[in-house]
């Protein structure tokens, strides 16, 4: 049985009267929820090696730039370091991506992808990512989606969510000290959630 999971979505309301929340003033952030299926899995668009044990970057700039680079190089060139920072550049502008307990999700779309991709790096010493709840970010989880893909987006970024949630699996990547462990970890959640 497939389960569905709520979750708050920021959209970007602009003078066109696009927003469904009228009463709201143009270029304010929206929440909306969506309900995304939890069918698919992490591991579909999460590559073995674009997992990395230790983020060296101390500021969001630099985690965001070693993601990118990342995924760049963990897929072989289907992506480019400087236009995924970019892309996870303008969408950090709109708002952090830092979700709290210690998890961020810098997450945007491009234009001529074929499928999801995504990498994720763990910093110990913790980052300041202008968390929702204003703690450090020590798990990041980056992914980038196709820029038509509205339905598959938020469906994972919904998988994510939904996986991070859980405080054992946070302790235990948080202890791991291999990009394998790591992966296995998320690998063993992403089957049981």
């Amino acid at each position: 049985m497939t389960a569905a999971v709520r979750v708050a979505v920021l959209r970007w309301c602009g003078v066109r009267g696009n927003c469904p929340r009228r009463e709201l003033s143009p270029f304010r952030l929206c929440i909306f929820w969506v309900e995304a299926s939890d069918g698919m899995k992490v591991t579909e668009f999460l590559s073995p090696n674009a997992v990395v044990a230790e983020l060296h970057g101390t500021t969001k700039a630099e985690v965001l730039r070693e993601l990118s680079e990342h995924l760049a190089s963990a897929y072989g060139g289907a992506l480019r370091a400087d236009r995924v920072l970019e892309v996870l550049g303008e969408r950090e502008k709109l708002a952090s991506t830092g979700i709290g307990d210690g998890v961020a999700i810098p997450h945007g779309k491009m234009p001529g992808l074929d499928r999801l991709y995504a990498a994720f790096g763990v910093s110990h010493a913790g980052v300041d990512f202008a968390s929702i709840d204003k703690r450090p970010t020590h798990l990041f989880f980056a992914l980038v989606a196709p820029e038509n893909s509205a339905g598959i987006h938020l469906k994972a970024l919904a998988r994510v969510s939904r996986l991070f949630r859980n405080p054992d699996l946070r302790a235990a990547i948080l202890g791991a000290s291999t990009d394998p462990d790591i992966y296995r970890l998320i690998s063993e959640e992403d089957g049981r959630a």
